[in-house]
């Protein structure tokens, strides 16, 4: 992991808590496991994250949606540092959600602030911390935990930005960001969107000139691809699933694994040789046939690292992992 002095330099704009809470003695041993969209809301959810198992040496990345709350940051982060010896999070819109009589009413920038600072009461590194190096099974690499958002981007050529919500509109899909997560101080959410990409590719290209021999996992709540985003019953729904800036990241900063989650639809993909993967829980009703093949939470975790073999190929079909 890196050192206080390496963190400070890789931080980016923000200010850096040390990551000297995740010892070498923890990290260097085992394997990187990621999920996303725990949704601790759901009862189903939130029974199924306390069966969590140890899983000594290992480290876990949580992918955003955790759910909307102070509570449900802190039940996830707890139990997921009391089993993982490392625990990266980075946040979904879930939350960022503004909720009417819940939490100090803060919005936006200061909505995110605060769950940073949720995650730094149990020691659990966020996108605002120095990126670790991971030098377990399959590493070393850097471990990057980001934040991008989206700018309506993922949309056909002959739909313009001004009118990509009444296209949206006209399929009866209208995200709930579009009520819930705002984007102050910026005038708008593609604003604060392209600030965070800025900033992040900032942060990941000091990394990189800092670790230029070793491999990222980028992790990222949001799409880094459009190509990557399949969503068969709300194809219009792609408004809300990332940003086109972000399309060639993993070249530039020498990914090895890329993961998000948010379209609750789980999948592995390959791109330039660079593994895709897609590690969503979901709503109960999204993962109801792997509860009912006895696949539980510990099921569902999905391995990052070391992972599974590189194929020979560099573009190869994708794995729809309906089963975890």
């Amino acid at each position: 992991m890196a050192s206080d002095s390496e963190a400070s330099h890789v931080s980016g704009q923000r200010t850096c808590v040390p990551s000297s809470s995740v010892t070498p003695e923890k990290m260097f041993k085992g394997k990187l496991y990621a999920i996303g969209d725990i949704h601790l809301a759901f009862t189903d959810n939130r029974l199924a994250w306390s069966r969590l198992a140890p899983h000594p040496g290992d480290g876990l990345i949580l992918c955003g949606d955790v759910g909307e709350s102070a509570d449900h940051l802190r039940v996830a982060f707890s139990k997921a540092t009391a089993c993982f010896d490392a625990v990266w999070w980075c946040p979904g819109n879930h939350e960022l959600y503004t909720m009417r009589g819940q939490g100090s009413g803060a919005r936006g920038e200061q909505k995110y602030q605060e769950c940073v600072a949720i995650a730094r009461e149990h020691s659990v590194l966020t996108p605002e911390d120095a990126f670790a190096v991971w030098d377990g099974e399959g590493g070393p690499v850097v471990v990057a935990p980001i934040f991008t958002l989206y700018d309506y981007s993922f949309r056909p050529n002959n739909v313009s930005l001004d009118g990509a919500i009444q296209w949206a509109s006209e399929k009866d899909t209208i995200a709930t960001d579009e009520f819930m997560l705002h984007p102050d101080p910026y005038p708008t959410r593609q604003d604060w969107c392209h600030a965070l990409v800025q900033r992040f590719e900032g942060k990941l290209e000091a990394a990189r000139a800092q670790f230029p021999s070793l491999s990222f996992v980028i992790a990222n709540h949001w799409q880094l691809r459009e190509d990557l985003v399949e969503l068969p019953l709300i194809p219009r729904f792609s408004l809300w699933c990332g940003t086109k800036l972000t399309d060639d990241w993993h070249r530039r900063f020498n990914a090895k694994v890329v993961i998000s989650g948010h379209i609750h639809i789980r999948r592995t993909d390959w791109r330039d040789g660079c593994r895709f993967e897609e590690v969503s829980l979901g709503y109960p009703r999204q993962w109801k046939k792997c509860a009912e093949v006895g696949k539980g939470i510990n099921e569902m975790l999905r391995e990052i690292l070391p992972g599974p073999k590189v194929p020979d190929a560099k573009n190869v079909p994708t794995q729809w992992r309906v089963y975890g």
